[in-house]
């Protein structure tokens, strides 16, 4: 049924949690080079997700998937983005630039309307069209002041927006499509982590054992949210998740200016507003669209 409930918001606050405290989690590893996290989440996040496929008895899709090329061809293209995903967001924790996660994440939904308007032919209402203008607006003013594009940022909005695109072509569960991306990966990371010990610069080579524990928690603190949020899903209306999503880079945005005291001034103070003028727009259309519906 079309409906919010109980069970549904609580697999979203749980999934929503832990993606939103991500950044004390990969501020504990910074002095880790980010591309041997990523590594570490690719390896220890396939056993949760195939022990998880196991225990639901939802193997035979995995299984199908690796067998159609096409299938797994266009797994391929997803892998590749939401690794590039990862690897931009542990890069700018790491380098003390979570706020420039949080804008990402904020402009995330208003890029993915105008990649449906773009490429799916939808029509957007004047409300979208003004959120996708701020949207916009706000990275020029944010380029103008400091003389080059927030492209960390923008890989942030360009690598998740992308993979959520090619995610609709991929015609298996979300559960076991992200499992497929593990498995694609996992050569990939093994192979680095490899390289990294013959040239004697693997971190983890010389790893403390609270290093170890957080790292081997890589797999839980990727796999297991979204194990959470395709649960909620199932529970929620999709325009309540939509809404509700605009709490993890809320989450960031306060861990960054609070705890992590990164500078939120000039052009930041105008770009933020507008970005939460897009948001206020895009969750308004939403909730349009959602009375229309009941009408």
């Amino acid at each position: 049924m079309n409906e919010d409930t109980p069970r549904g918001f609580a697999f979203a606050i749980a999934a929503f949690a832990i993606w939103g405290m991500l950044p004390f989690y990969f501020r504990a590893l910074e002095h880790v080079p980010t591309p041997e996290v990523v590594a570490h989440r690719v390896i220890w996040a396939l056993p949760v997700a195939l022990g998880w496929l196991f225990w639901l008895g939802r193997t035979a899709d995995l299984r199908l998937a690796i067998r159609t090329p096409r299938m797994l061809g266009m797994a391929v293209v997803t892998a590749t983005l939401i690794s590039i995903n990862w690897g931009s967001y542990v890069w700018l924790i790491q380098s003390g630039q979570a706020m420039q996660a949080a804008l990402g994440y904020y402009i995330n939904p208003i890029f993915s309307i105008f990649l449906g308007a773009t490429f799916l032919g939808e029509r957007l209402s004047a409300r979208q069209w003004g959120a996708v203008g701020l949207a916009f607006a706000a990275v020029v003013v944010l380029t103008l002041e400091a003389g080059s594009l927030p492209t960390g940022a923008l890989m942030i909005v360009f690598s998740w927006g992308g993979y959520a695109y090619f995610k609709r072509a991929l015609p298996i569960g979300p559960n076991q499509g992200f499992a497929l991306e593990a498995m694609i990966l996992l050569p990939i990371a093994l192979a680095f982590m490899g390289w990294q010990a013959s040239q004697g610069t693997l971190f983890a080579a010389q790893a403390t054992a609270v290093d170890w524990l957080l790292l081997l928690g890589c797999g839980f603190i990727t796999a297991v949210p979204l194990i959470l949020y395709a649960n909620a899903a199932k529970g929620l209306r999709l325009s309540t998740i939509a809404i509700s999503g605009y709490a993890i880079p809320t989450m960031i945005f306060l861990i960054s200016t609070l705890a992590f005291r990164e500078p939120f001034d000039g052009a930041r103070l105008i770009a933020f507003p507008m970005i939460w003028g897009a948001m206020a727009l895009y969750i308004w259309e939403v909730l349009r669209k959602r009375r229309a519906a009941r009408a």
